[in-house]
């Protein structure tokens, strides 16, 4: 008998969201609809409100205006994991630090010591499994947090300049695992103001500046021709104001 199709939280919709912090405006009337597939980066300079949208998409914080809503049929609890750019990580081994969100779902032993063994080694931190997560490198602590987020099996996984500070080693081990999981069928939005970054892994791009979303275009388009000034002066590397 073939086993019935996961049911989908998407797609994501932004609809005419503000957002306001200490009373001054940092996300501007955002529209948008994210849907299951392609890999989305969100690009732009600091400050341009992509880390804030994440959060929006995570539900870390309420829009001060509009709506984010999911339109699909599964529910939207659970749907959606966050990798924050200065993850937070138990005091506990690598592999403790997997478990922990399994144990407070309720699976079993058996169920929690199976999926976090794949994830481990899905992620290459075999290795590390019994290591103090705390200890490890920087690029370490962030492919453990991506395999926590992993392992909670999420339809949308939201990424916060997961490399950034990191060398280029620790770069790319990190886009591989990234990589793996949208090839599993998890929808990965990431925010980046790395255009070297977008460029390897997006397949779509939403481009913020001022906290407005000035672009979500393909980005085979964006790279060759974007459509706003602002964008155009980020990719030739000018200051954008």
């Amino acid at each position: 008998m073939r086993a019935p199709e996961r049911r989908s939280a998407l797609p994501l919709v932004f609809d005419g969201v503000a957002l306001d912090v200490g009373g001054a405006p940092r996300l501007r009337d955002v529209c948008c609809r994210l849907d299951a597939g392609p890999l989305s980066v969100m690009l732009g300079p600091n400050g341009a409100g992509k880390s804030l949208l994440l959060r929006l998409a995570a539900g870390l914080v309420a829009p001060s205006r509009g709506r984010v809503r999911w339109l699909g049929a599964a529910p939207a609890r659970d749907a959606a994991a966050i990798v924050l750019q200065r993850p937070v990580l138990l005091r506990r081994s690598v592999r403790a630090n997997l478990a922990y969100p399994l144990r407070l779902r309720g699976l079993s032993r058996s169920e929690v010591r199976q999926r976090s063994g794949r994830v481990l080694a899905a992620a290459n931190l075999e290795a590390l499994a019994e290591r103090p997560a705390r200890r490890l490198s920087v690029g370490e602590q962030q492919r453990v947090a991506l395999a926590q987020a992993w392992v909670r099996e999420p339809e949308v996984l939201l990424l916060d300049e997961p490399a950034a500070a990191l060398d280029p080693g620790a770069t790319s081990a990190l886009e591989a695992a990234i990589g793996r999981l949208a090839r599993e069928g998890v929808k990965v939005v990431m925010a980046t103001h790395d255009l070297a970054q977008a460029r390897r892994m997006a397949d779509e791009i939403l481009f913020l500046h001022g906290g407005r979303l000035l672009e979500q275009t393909p980005a085979a388009e964006f790279f060759r021709s974007p459509r706003s000034a602002e964008a155009k002066r980020f990719l030739e590397g000018g200051v954008l104001a």
